[in-house]
């Protein structure tokens, strides 16, 4: 077996090592394509294209045999259930699977069905998804089970083109759904599947162009696991930053084996200040009610924003809070509410049950409230 002094590549050997403890000559392999990518000057925008047909069946079966051997054990690939499967696409849109996962076991404890949630209040299903934010999927996810309960007498429709008739299904959401649960041979495109292909073909492709070339990759005999393990792929080996090439088992089809040129730049975050107040007596928090016709987050309860602190020290605790392009530095005074200001006493014990902002709940976790 290879040995090689660089520090890089023992970690490397190692790391490979726990993968395959049997396999000595994959290990050397993956060792030595490593190696010829980052210390021998390889050219890492080789261009080995056009893919042959040959080509996309080789693809196929190795990324359906790791995928088979090495795909990470989530509660929503237990089974094929339609409902689990569309809860957990919709929870997973813009979040990460590790901020899901404990969300997405709640939410089927407390909605086990299609039915239950179709039957649920808005307000049981915002409290239930707080946290995850993005509260608009939660309100089109119950009215969706509603028309499918309704409509559908509680069965989910069996193809892309019907599901995506249901509120807040997207394209993609129904292809996920229709390859996995009822093997329609539709491939399915997010951020990951489109940096695999992309990097596969060695260039940065349009919307549409990702869309073609995944359904010509598309196993049509494993629709879902296809299209699962292209997910897969790119979030666990084919990553954005520092691609683990040397664990890719498609690696050696790949134009690119690496970075592709970035097209455009992440907006800088901005930096903001907000102050608000904590008022709790006798077992009570008071806080508001956003109205059904506010334009962000209808019908969610908050804290009562101050004017800031702007550094006075004045705060109680400080908390940071991040949403899509701006940073909060959030800062929690303790005190009575301004007499006239327009509010509810809310039993702590009931705050489990209310559809509290993110941010409420951050800050009523970080003063130890709830």
């Amino acid at each position: 077996m290879l040995l090689f002094p660089h520090p890089v590549v023992s970690t490397l050997q190692y790391e490979l090592y726990l993968l395959h403890p049997d396999k000595p000559d994959k290990i050397e392999r993956g060792v030595r394509t490593h190696v010829q990518c980052r210390f021998s000057n390889f050219d890492m925008n080789h261009q080995r294209l056009p893919i042959t047909s040959g080509d996309i069946l080789q693809f196929r079966r190795r990324l359906l045999h790791w995928y088979d051997r090495h795909k990470r054990d989530l509660p929503w690939r237990q089974d094929r259930d339609a409902y689990r499967v569309w809860l957990s696409e919709i929870m997973l849109q813009q979040t990460r699977v590790a901020a899901v996962l404990e969300h997405y076991r709640e939410f089927v404890k407390r909605f086990p069905s299609v039915q239950r949630l179709a039957r649920a209040r808005e307000s049981s299903v915002l409290a239930a998804w707080s946290g995850l934010g993005y509260y608009r999927r939660a309100r089109m996810l119950r009215r969706a089970a509603t028309e499918i309960a309704s409509k559908h007498r509680g069965q989910f429709p069996d193809t892309a083109a019907e599901l995506r008739e249901l509120p807040g299904i997207g394209p993609y959401t129904s292809a996920a759904i229709a390859s996995i649960c009822f093997g329609e041979p539709i491939a399915v495109v997010d951020g990951n599947v489109e940096r695999v292909l992309g990097r596969v073909m060695g260039r940065n492709l349009s919307r549409a162009e990702a869309w073609q070339f995944a359904q010509r990759f598309l196993n049509p005999n494993r629709p879902g696991d296809f299209n699962q393990a292209m997910m897969e792929l790119g979030a666990t080996v084919c990553v954005p930053r520092q691609p683990r090439c040397f664990l890719c088992p498609v690696s050696d089809l790949c134009a690119t084996r690496g970075e592709l040129p970035r097209i455009a730049t992440k907006a800088r975050q901005k930096k903001k200040e907000i102050s608000y107040l904590l008022d709790r007596r006798n077992g009570s928090v008071f806080l508001i009610h956003r109205t059904q016709h506010s334009s962000l987050m209808p019908g969610m309860w908050e804290l009562p924003e101050i004017p800031s602190a702007n550094g006075s020290g004045d705060s109680w605790i400080t908390v940071r809070h991040s949403i899509t392009t701006t940073d909060y530095l959030v800062r929690v005074v303790k005190g009575r509410a301004p007499d006239g200001t327009q509010g509810s006493w809310v039993r702590v014990s009931r705050l489990a049950e209310l559809p509290l902002t993110g941010l409420a709940r951050k800050i009523l976790r970080v003063a130890k409230v709830i």
